[in-house]
């Protein structure tokens, strides 16, 4: 089995480990410091056109998975500095811990009874208005951020690790943080950011189709889950969100979607797990512990994952030397067959 395997899974096993002791960094967070070059490049490429869109989005995503692989190949020739680079990378991109000390916080707040603090702490979980909403509204909202921030924040990033590493990590979360800035609808970004929000449904894609089916697994009722999740996931906007909050809203017994306000612009989004009851303060608790157990079972399936398609590509490699042995066998043999 190829050490580099062996390294992600140890590194992102420990990488994973620092995210649910630690959380994110308060400091010098990586992901904070791309942003701000991607903010930069942004002001410099910035027009109104989709092909300086698709540039910024290539060269700052571009660039992220070029460092992250220079990083890789050398750290590679080190076990121990493969497993450190990987068990870092691991920590930068996860937002788990975080997502769910945000989602309590609000509850928090809202089961006191304080609903100028959970309107206040709203905006660092979602882009939604706060001022907009009730306290059920916001215990919705927060479900909802939590749902799809498992795939974006964790799932998302497990799955293109296992694919590609180092790189795959460091790559989707560029993509990911790409869309959050300009992917939007705004009027300044609704041609530049068309790339990055492409992008991001693109590689949003598998690790939203593994959350989706992880929450049905590892809710209390998978039928329900399940039923709801086939019924309601296309009817989202999003392709990637879609079976995420389907998903949430079955395993939880919630309703999910509806009327939602951003930044004075107001969406009426289909509902989601219809027939359901509605969203209450104490369901932000069961939604973050459902959370960290999608994000768990993840990160086994990552690991599995990963080791499988080593010893698959091991398989395809011996498979090959033994094809090329007997046909150079063969050839040899016919040569001296002609040579009699």
């Amino acid at each position: 089995m190829r050490a580099d395997h062996i390294g992600f899974a140890c590194g992102a096993a420990l990488g994973f480990a620092c995210d649910l002791v630690l959380g994110d960094p308060r400091r010098g967070h990586p992901v904070a410091a791309f942003g701000r070059a991607a903010h930069a490049v942004e002001q410099r490429l910035w027009r109104d056109h989709r092909g300086y869109g698709t540039a910024h989005a290539l060269l700052c995503a571009g660039g992220a998975v070029a460092g992250a692989a220079l990083l890789a190949r050398t750290a590679r020739r080190s076990r121990p500095a493969d497993i450190a680079l990987t068990a870092a990378a691991t920590w930068a991109v996860l937002g788990g811990t975080s997502l769910g000390r945000e989602a309590r916080a609000i509850g928090g707040a809202l089961a006191a009874g304080d609903l100028d603090v959970a309107r206040e702490r709203l905006p660092h979980l979602c882009g939604r208005d706060p001022q907009a909403l009730d306290a059920q509204q916001i215990a919705r909202a927060v479900v909802e951020s939590v749902a799809e921030n498992t795939s974006d924040a964790v799932v998302g990033a497990l799955v293109w690790g296992a694919l590609a590493g180092v790189p795959g990590l460091v790559g989707f979360r560029a993509v990911n943080t790409l869309d959050a800035m300009v992917g939007h609808k705004s009027p300044r970004h609704r041609r530049f950011g068309w790339a990055s929000a492409r992008l991001d449904d693109v590689v949003g894609w598998p690790g939203a189709r593994l959350t989706a089916a992880l929450a049905v697994l590892a809710g209390p009722d998978p039928r329900r889950a399940w039923r709801v999740t086939r019924r309601d996931a296309s009817r989202h906007p999003s392709p990637n969100a879609g079976p995420v909050e389907a998903a949430f809203a079955g395993a939880l017994g919630v309703r999910l979607g509806g009327t939602l306000a951003y930044a004075g612009r107001v969406e009426h989004r289909p509902v989601l797990g219809a027939g359901l009851r509605p969203v209450r303060t104490a369901d932000i608790e069961r939604a973050v512990r459902l959370s960290r157990r999608v994000s768990a079972l993840a990160l086994g399936a990552a690991v599995v994952g990963r080791l499988s398609l080593a010893s698959l590509t091991r398989s395809a490699l011996t498979k090959s030397t033994i094809t090329t042995s007997v046909v150079t066998k063969s050839a040899r043999t016919s040569a001296r067959r002609r040579n009699r």
